[in-house]
């Protein structure tokens, strides 16, 4: 008989909790998992799923005025806000449930409460107070926005977290960040009819991505009517006794809004998790501090997801908890693979990427070949729309391999997964070549760039 409570005690019912507690449990492991608010996890619960949602819902002004092209009459259209915060409720409790079923199907225990480290091997639950064992205990809490305490009126901003459940849609907003979240939301309120401004202190939005993508997605949100303010950011935010928000800006002196949303990146969530007291090692961020098979420098603690700030993605998530099954259940040392990651920034128009940007690959190959394809789609060409998509490859001369891929355009999340495929099985710029097109489609222009538009060599474009 086991001297602990549980095999694994699992703190956080995210994508990786859910999916360590799960698969043990299938395994025939005494497993319990423990969450303080729903199950599913910023992703499901109040990320990616509900901001998908939203997104569709954001596009339709936009699908309405390109029917007229193709022959439709569209009458008067409104929008209902309230209609679709409850809709998207609808489905996030269906989803929440499909979690709870597959842990209860696994025979994993489910325990609705707070739950801190106490020691190597032992969790206290909050709710309770009753403190468990466990032979391995895995922390998947997630990460948190930063509340950005520093600036002051930060109290009357809202993050992304709030975004999900205004009970109105403001009639103007100024969103604070250039990263996806921040342009993501940016595209999203404008969609909805929300005057949108967008500040950020860089020289771009999207600092890691490719330049081309940076730019041609600053223009086109620039086009749509979305302000943009780079190389600024904001000072000051106080509430007006009309209740709406006075921001002061370091370059672009005052504006007034209904609404201020702070994107300003996401923390891991370990305050007041009990680290200490189990002697788990963080990092100066608050990151748990992690090896390769994700396991901590307390032998019996494990850590996944954006708690450890490796890469923050639900199915990089979902990939570590994989890892740590094989690993520590399946005798199969397996530690999880961050390369070559494919990801999408859900925008208007859409981002996909995998692999080096132009910039990235310059620095670390001698020589670089780069396709380039700009171009107006097919759809745009009947209702008028002034878009265009960008598809971008970057080939180390040396070898030849493909070793990025960027696209600007719809869909272009969709292709990335595809091309996410290609890339991790190393294929070659030949390969590309002789791959058969299918037309008529936006994707074939990705077979269909023979010639590079220009060479990098040295650092230096010739």
């Amino acid at each position: 008989m086991s001297q602990y409570d549980y095999d694994l005690f699992v703190i956080g019912g995210g994508s990786g909790g859910v999916r360590s507690a799960r698969v043990a449990g299938s395994l025939g492991k005494k497993v319990a998992i423990a969450e303080e608010y729903r199950f599913g996890g910023t992703c499901v619960i109040r990320g990616c799923v509900p901001k998908k949602l939203f997104v569709y819902a954001s596009q339709y002004h936009e699908h309405f005025e390109d029917a007229a092209g193709y022959g439709w009459t569209v009458g008067e259209s409104t929008f209902d806000w309230p209609s679709l915060i409850a809709a998207k409720d609808k489905e996030i409790d269906r989803l929440e449930g499909l979690y709870r079923k597959g842990l209860e199907n696994a025979g994993v225990e489910i325990i609705e409460s707070r739950a801190e480290l106490t020691g190597p091997n032992s969790v206290r639950l909050l709710k309770s107070g009753k403190e468990v064992t466990a032979e391995r205990i895995v922390v998947a809490v997630g990460g948190a926005p930063n509340p950005h305490a520093a600036l002051p009126g930060y109290e009357h901003c809202i993050s992304s977290n709030e975004a999900f459940h205004l009970e109105k849609l403001p009639r103007s907003i100024l969103i604070a960040g250039g990263g996806y979240i921040a342009v993501e939301f940016a595209n999203i309120f404008h969609g909805l009819g929300v005057q949108t401004t967008l500040i950020y202190r860089g020289a771009e939005i999207l600092s890691r991505f490719d330049q081309d993508m940076r730019r041609g997605l600053h223009e086109a949100m620039e086009a749509k009517g979305i302000t943009i303010l780079c190389h600024d950011h904001i000072q000051k935010v106080e509430k007006s006794a009309a209740g709406s928000l006075d921001v002061e800006t370091m370059n672009n002196g005052r504006i007034v809004v209904e609404q201020v949303m702070l994107a300003l990146g996401r923390d891991p969530n370990t305050t007041g998790l009990g680290l200490e007291a189990a002697g788990v090692e963080t990092n100066e961020r608050g990151a748990i501090v992690v090896d390769k098979y994700s396991r901590t420098n307390v032998p019996s603690i494990f850590a996944l997801g954006d708690v450890t700030d490796r890469v923050q993605l639900t199915p990089v998530a979902i990939h570590e908890a994989m890892c740590f099954i094989e690993t520590e259940y399946k005798n199969n040392p397996t530690s999880p693979d961050h390369d070559l990651i494919a990801t999408a920034v859900f925008s208007q128009p859409e981002i996909g990427t995998v692999g080096l940007s132009e910039e990235a690959a310059a620095k670390k190959f001698e020589e670089v070949e780069v396709y380039r394809a700009q171009f107006r789609p097919m759809k745009a060409t009947l209702s008028g729309r002034a878009e265009k998509m960008i598809m971008k490859l970057i080939v180390n001369a040396a070898d030849r391999k493909v070793v990025g891929a960027h696209i600007l355009g719809h869909d272009a999340g969709e292709m990335a997964q595809l091309l996410g495929i290609t890339l991790k099985a190393g294929c070659t710029k030949d390969h590309f070549d002789r791959t058969m097109a299918v037309h008529p489609t936006a994707a074939e222009e990705l077979v269909t760039m023979y010639n590079p538009s220009y060479r990098i060599r040295n650092g230096e474009r010739v």
